[in-house]
């Protein structure tokens, strides 16, 4: 199951929302005359980035310009490529059940329509080439080229389509494995700004603070960003910001190493980029079991997966508030969820476990998920209600919310009871 259509056409060489932010202020967008000038600064780029990455340059990266409207053709070619009607409907109606878009969000077009306004220039790996836009501002045309060519590097030595490709069969673990790839290239984007001012990241934590924080601004430049749900732009921004800072972690770690590390390594939930000590000690997610509906016949598993840290971060903040997101969220240990579909009675049931790492955590989450259901439903009528366990009907049908041990689980969209 892909939960993340927007990050994975990233992945596959769609845009770069750290160059475009580095673009966010330029006045002057490059035009196609520009193209030459632009792609003579690859070369002394690969050999900076060489240089600090330890990541040789096996050959040349072509070069070449590209308008939006071209962009948007490649977008739209892209998610047929990458994501069949059955699949986008299936991503889009687990995030419909879950609350983190609206009930009539077009999850294709908002996707196509955010990384079209995102892209400032890009690194296909299809083709192996990189790509200039005419959004590519001429004031920042070096970070915006470096955090490319970084790219291009990592492909030329690990195969970037084949990484990330690798990571599908979990949500969460493709995720990071994005994050791995956008954060490393953000960070050589990054080290080599610091450099030109006499700085190195390594030696300036306040530095590095506000360069990880970079994609974080530009409020009113892209409007479509602005105007997207919440869960759209956290986990769009969330492989810049926070694989920044856990590539920075390995690089303090491991130096030089640290930059194949993570391709030969690689972090296996969103969870260990938050926290790269978790990755440095290998925890893993669990796979707590789903609850039992006992639906009758006629329903079928449409999609299952697995919600990690980063969603649960995201659906807190948005129904519960950030101080809740910060405070609940990182006690998070494994999730399952499943979604069962009787067309014939146009019903859609989804099944949802989540484990935390202590009884005392697994009670916040049960109140905030609880909260969470009144507020994304118009109507909630409560049947029964305990310190560990509610019933009752939503918008989509009857639902059971239950808290065993450290174990939360819920059951939405129910058919009615039968007496």
């Amino acid at each position: 199951m892909r939960l993340n259509t927007a990050l994975f056409l990233i992945a596959m060489g769609a845009a770069s929302l750290a160059a475009s932010s580095a673009a966010a202020a330029a006045p002057a967008p490059a035009q196609p005359a520009d193209v030459a000038k632009l792609c003579a600064l690859i070369p002394p780029l690969a050999e900076e980035l060489t240089k600090v990455s330890g990541m040789p340059l096996r050959h040349p990266v072509p070069c070449d310009f590209i308008t939006k409207e071209k962009i948007k053709e490649f977008l739209n070619k892209r998610v047929k490529e990458v994501a069949k009607p059955e699949d986008l409907r299936a991503e889009e109606l687990t995030l419909k059940k879950f609350g983190l878009v609206p009930p009539d969000f077009d999850l294709a077009r908002n996707t196509i329509d955010l990384l079209t306004e995102q892209a400032a220039a890009f690194y296909d790996y299809d083709k192996k080439k990189l790509f200039v836009t005419d959004t590519t501002a001429a004031e920042t045309q070096e970070p915006v080229l470096s955090h490319e060519v970084a790219h291009a590097i990592a492909d030329q030595n690990y195969n970037l389509s084949k990484f990330i490709k690798a990571g599908r069969k979990s949500d969460d673990g493709a995720t990071a494995r994005l994050a791995v790839m956008e954060g490393q290239a953000t960070w050589l984007m990054s080290e080599l700004l610091a450099r030109k001012m006499g700085q190195s990241l390594k030696d300036s934590p306040a530095l590095l603070a506000m360069m990880s924080g970079a994609t974080d601004g530009g409020a009113g430049q892209y409007p479509v960003f602005d105007n997207s749900p919440l869960y759209l732009r956290l986990s769009l921004i969330f492989p810049y910001t926070k694989g920044m800072l856990f590539q920075n972690a390995l690089f303090e770690r491991d130096g030089q190493k640290g930059f194949s590390e993570v391709f030969l390594k690689p972090p296996v939930s969103t969870q260990q980029i938050l926290h790269p000590e978790k990755y440095f000690s290998g925890v893993k997610p669990t796979e707590p079991d789903l609850p039992q509906p006992h639906l009758p016949k006629g329903y079928k598993s449409l999609v299952g997966g697995s919600l990690g840290e980063l969603e649960h971060a995201i659906m807190l903040e948005q129904y519960s508030g950030k101080a809740s997101a910060d405070d609940i969220a990182p006690h998070w240990r494994g999730c399952a969820f499943d979604l069962e579909e009787n067309k014939k009675a146009g019903r859609v049931v989804l099944l949802y476990a989540v484990e935390w790492d202590s009884v005392d955590a697994a009670r916040q989450y049960f109140a905030a998920y609880r909260a969470q259901l009144s507020r994304k439903w118009k109507q909630m009528t409560v049947a029964t209600e305990s310190d560990d366990a509610v019933t009752g009907t939503g918008d989509d049908g009857r639902f059971e919310l239950r808290r065993q041990g450290a174990v939360v689980t819920s059951m939405e969209g129910l058919p009615p009871a039968i007496d």
